[in-house]
């Protein structure tokens, strides 16, 4: 009797009698229509101040795509907190920028485990940043092909091969396949895609969004970078802006306080924003803001940002707790304010 089989014979069963195959991952979320509200993570450039190594910053930015991706975070904007006069101006963006320009070294980073793998080598060249790449591990996202799983959507990268009808572009979409969509489109470009159900061949090119506001797919992070604290909200994608915001502090309020279970059942929103402070806090975010600095918001004022000031982990047994390690408890303790949304 071979290993799996012995295994499988051992295996508990469940109460009809049915084997339990725990051999198997469990199963993705599979949603039962579009959504139009996202969820936002803001995270600080000063979270590798504490790295000293490139595996290190590897690492650090390992953990927070998989928190990005485990708790299907729509946005991810990366902000820099650092004084002014602290920043280096002119970065050459063909050497390696983790001890110079954090925010660039976290943002290529991410994208880069963000890319599905089949299009990483033509979308994303040779570069001295992911020389550790090796470390960062698979998000296995659905927009990452699976050739066990089939979806409506999908992400392609355009070819220069001449489609059989002359007109449009031929797509390639992982696992050797290829479709043609209508759209004239340069080789080596990303494109997300709706497949035809009645031609496997024919595609169409749709928004990015399209997935998640339609079938309601968790689509991957879209990327932002911003130059500090304020230009979050000023720069936000969304025409309506942030509705929802939410700042971590050990300053702040308990969770329990702010969203305890009554409150919870009220909360709106159509977009929520999740921000995470670096080793010193938001506060040291607002003090290098010159824009802040004019308002007035710095120190204990910088609370007065946010919708709600919050503290993710009252009575931590840790004098520090790490962005990272924070990253995951916050989301675990504020996953109920969207997860009844789905």
């Amino acid at each position: 009797m071979s290993y799996d089989q012995n295994r499988q014979k051992k295996r508990k069963t469940s109460s009809d009698g049915n084997s339990i195959d725990t051999t198997k991952p469990t199963a993705m979320f599979k949603p039962e229509g579009g959504r139009t509200w996202t969820v936002s993570v803001a995270i600080p450039g000063s979270i590798l101040s504490t790295c000293r190594r490139d595996d290190q910053r590897t690492a650090v930015v390992n953990q927070i795509s998989r928190a990005l991706a485990v708790f299907a975070v729509d946005e991810v904007v990366i902000f820099d907190d650092t004084p002014l006069d602290k920043r280096v101006r002119n970065v050459d963006p063909s050497m390696y920028t983790g001890d110079i320009d954090p925010c660039g070294y976290i943002e290529h980073l991410l994208n880069y485990v963000e890319v599905p793998p089949f299009m990483r080598k033509a979308l994303i060249p040779v570069h001295p940043n992911l020389k550790q790449a090796g470390l960062l591990e698979s998000l296995e996202m659905p927009h990452h092909p699976n050739p066990s799983e089939y979806l409506p959507y999908g992400e392609g990268i355009t070819t220069s091969e001449g489609p059989s009808g002359g007109k449009g572009t031929v797509v390639d979409v992982g696992g050797n396949l290829r479709v043609t969509i209508d759209d004239d489109i340069p080789a080596n470009h990303r494109v997300t895609l709706k497949f035809d159900p009645k031609d496997p061949a024919r595609a169409d090119a749709v928004h990015p969004a399209t997935p998640r506001t339609e079938a309601g797919l968790y689509w991957g992070y879209a990327i932002r970078r911003c130059k500090s604290l304020a230009s979050i909200f000023e720069e936000c994608p969304y025409e309506d802006g942030y509705d929802l915001s939410v700042g971590t502090s050990e300053r702040g309020s308990p969770i329990s306080e702010a969203f305890g279970p009554r409150r919870r059942e009220t909360v709106k929103f159509n977009h929520l924003l999740l921000v995470f402070g670096g080793p010193r806090g938001l506060e040291y975010a607002a003090e290098n803001d010159p824009a802040l600095q004019e308002m007035g918001i710095i120190r204990g004022r910088t609370k007065e940002l946010f919708d709600h000031w919050v503290n993710i982990l009252p009575g931590q047994g840790s004098k520090t707790i790490r962005t990272t390690e924070s990253l995951f408890i916050g989301l675990t303790a504020l996953r109920p304010l969207w997860d009844s949304r789905w």
